[in-house]
């Protein structure tokens, strides 16, 4: 195997995070026991983000895998790849993480197949190892490897959802939306956009996710306030930039358009 150049996994500059509670010091009592982590939440409210932000905190690399339904088991673990002199095995992500010691974040984790998830329990109970089959090889992960899974519960079904069998090798933190003052100095602090127009898209974005479950399948997410202020930051007029940034991305109905249309119409108007 090829060494592997850590550095480049490394957050060099810290990412802003808003701290809402006691997660930072929770997430560092369970990084101090390398206690395997779930970070369930609605999307865009912040998950990857505190992931980076820790993984900062703590000095500590971190390999982030965006999972997805074509996702195998070789792609987390790695595979043999052939070359001009033969075959060769080329590391997965995951089996990176656990010979150097970083922290390997799989993000939306229901995504991936069952099958494939499974090859993760070996790393998460007192084993903490990783076998490659394929290969005939059983890492012991490095002292300092750490896995943290994410994942929306407002899209769980029959077909996505982690088995008891994973959920229970975790512990696991709830992230929601930020409250509304919170997450107006999110917005203000991430694109520079005054506190009074940041309120206003906040206002957007609360009313839109009041009607999450009556024709909308998820709110605005706090990402697509970032975007739509980074937009009036660049000079868009707001109301342009609302539907362009907080409407048209979550929903086709007319209906529901139309609904938070005249909601940007009235707060900006």
């Amino acid at each position: 195997m090829s060494q592997v150049d850590i550095k480049q996994y490394m957050i060099k500059d810290e990412p802003f995070y808003q701290v809402q509670g006691k997660e930072v010091a929770l997430y560092e009592a369970a990084y101090n026991k390398r206690l395997p982590v779930m970070v369930k939440g609605p999307t865009g409210c912040g998950k990857s983000r505190f992931i980076e932000y820790m993984a900062w905190k703590l000095g500590r690399p971190l390999i982030t895998v965006a999972c997805n339904e074509d996702m195998t088991a070789s792609d987390l673990v790695g595979r043999y790849l052939l070359d001009a002199n033969g075959t060769r095995w080329l590391d997965g992500p995951l089996t990176i993480a656990a010979r150097v010691g970083a922290i390997c974040y799989l993000d939306e984790i229901v995504e991936a197949r069952q099958d494939t998830t499974v090859v993760i329990h070996p790393l998460t109970d007192h084993r903490r190892a990783l076998p490659l089959d394929k290969k005939g090889e059983l890492i012991e992960a490095h002292a300092d490897f750490q896995l943290v899974i994410s994942y929306n519960p407002g899209y769980q079904s029959l077909m996505k959802e982690l088995k008891q069998s994973t959920k229970q090798r975790f512990v696991a933190f709830d992230f929601d939306y930020p409250s509304e003052q919170t997450e107006v100095a999110i917005i203000s602090e991430e694109t520079g956009l005054d506190g009074e127009t940041s309120a206003k898209l906040v206002k957007i974005g609360i009313a839109a996710r009041n009607l999450k479950g009556h024709g909308l399948d998820e709110g605005i997410s706090t990402r697509l306030l970032v975007y739509a202020a980074s937009l009036i930051k660049d000079g868009i007029d707001a109301q342009d930039a609302c539907r362009m940034a907080l409407v048209r991305p979550i929903t086709d109905d007319a209906d529901i358009r139309s609904t938070l249309d005249n909601a940007i119409d009235a707060i900006f108007g």
